[in-house]
């Protein structure tokens, strides 16, 4: 899968994905920067999300916390395919994952659909069940990762998860 590697892995090659992109200008701390395209299909979802989860293991980016992780990227990859691109073929999701100091993720997945209306499905975001059946994958995001936030009308997601330490007092 291009565009993904951790500092010392090569790039893959698959036609169906961007070419690589290492982001340089980020801190030295970075262990881990993924920054790929994917189409907007369904069947895409799983290989991505199974390569990104090796290198994110690999990484040791949030040891013990990468199933969270791994949920609430497929729950983002599934909401930018169906709702935002309306699986439309000409679209694609744009995906960007950074794991910083080995206890941290940080991943933006942006769709280039419509957007949505956050208050619509949630109203003031304070009930804990989203109207009209729609937004549990959003409920689900917001469990398992420690900050989920919404930008460009809803077209972009920017999830972070947090490794928790405890100090010598909590043990």
């Amino acid at each position: 899968m291009n565009g993904m590697r951790s500092r010392s892995d090569a790039p893959k090659s698959e036609p169906e994905y961007s070419q690589p992109k290492f982001l340089g200008k980020h801190s030295r701390s970075s262990i881990l920067e993924i920054d790929c395209w994917m189409p907007s299909k369904i069947q895409a979802i799983s290989p991505l999300v199974d390569r990104m989860m090796r290198l994110i293991e690999k990484a040791k980016c949030v040891p013990g916390a990468e199933f969270d992780v791994e949920l609430a990227i497929r729950e983002a990859l599934g909401n930018a395919v169906v709702h935002g691109n309306q699986e439309n073929p000409d679209k694609k999701v744009h995906i960007r994952c950074r794991c910083e100091s080995g206890n941290e993720v940080s991943i933006v997945v942006t769709d280039q659909g419509e957007g949505f209306d956050f208050l619509k499905i949630f109203g003031n975001g304070l009930t804990s069940t989203p109207a009209d059946g729609h937004g549990h994958g959003i409920q689900l995001m917001r469990a398992y990762m420690d900050d989920v936030r919404f930008e460009r009308g809803g077209s972009e997601v920017h999830m972070h998860k947090r490794l928790r330490t405890t100090s010598p007092s909590q043990t």
